[in-house]
């Protein structure tokens, strides 16, 4: 019986990082490379068995340029009209939004924006990191662009600052920053509370009308990025405080 070949560190087979990256099941996957269907670093490659570093991996498949990456962290530019949840209901899910390869690998949001909340999403299938980015101890900082219904005064903004009590819990919550315009606000929270920025605007006598999450970490969406776009986030660090 023939010894399994031992591959070097952080290398796989084609037809394995094909699988890995969601591109099918692993008869679909060796089909495509068998078909000629699969280009790795501008050639193409027909041996399923060919053996490639995992990460970073420049391949075209089906005509679709692909990097591939161990562990997927993306951001997304989500639009209104969308559910973070994985199982929506009356509106369609962010995942919608993805690719197949990334569909298929279960994606998770980190963190939730409401169907009617756009801006940035972050989306892994990375464990660990999801843990991270989500734990309460970390106080990563989220900015939200606030649009209100009435102005936005300065003693409004000293009470977010000082902390307003949420119906759901005895302890003030407080914003980290906040700066008026007229009828823009601009809060920076480290929690991350269910309708938390609705509900503390609403504490201080005024109403969100709309909402739109600009920057996570040192994460800011950029300005070029339009609404329902995805982008590779190759280092997590700029996300963590």
């Amino acid at each position: 019986m023939a010894k399994k070949q031992r591959l070097p560190a952080g290398h796989q087979h084609l037809c394995d990082i094909l699988f890995d990256q969601g591109f099918g099941e692993r008869r679909t996957c060796d089909g495509l490379i068998l078909h000629g269907l699969v280009q790795v670093n501008g050639q193409t490659v027909d041996d399923p068995e060919a053996v490639f570093p995992a990460d970073g991996l420049d391949m075209v498949v089906e005509g679709q340029p692909w990097v591939s990456h161990v562990r997927a962290l993306i951001m997304l530019h989500k639009p209104a009209g969308y559910e973070c949840s994985l199982k929506p209901g009356a509106w369609p899910g962010v995942h919608n939004l993805l690719p197949p390869p990334l569909r298929r690998r279960g994606l998770q949001p980190v963190g939730r924006l409401d169907q009617d909340t756009t801006g940035l999403l972050l989306m892994t299938d990375d464990g660990p990191l999801l843990h991270q980015l989500t734990s309460p101890k970390k106080n990563v900082p989220k900015v939200y662009e606030v649009g209100c219904k009435h102005p936005v005064t300065q003693a409004m903004c000293d009470k977010l600052l000082k902390g307003v009590v949420l119906d759901d819990d005895p302890e003030p919550v407080a914003a980290a920053a906040a700066e008026a315009d007229t009828l823009h606000l601009r809060l920076t929270l480290l929690q991350g509370k269910y309708h938390q920025v609705k509900r503390m605007v609403a504490a201080v006598g005024n109403r969100v009308e709309t909402l739109h999450r600009s920057q996570i970490g040192r994460l800011t969406l950029p300005d070029d990025m339009p609404a329902g776009q995805w982008r590779w986030i190759d280092d997590p660090a700029i996300v963590l405080p």
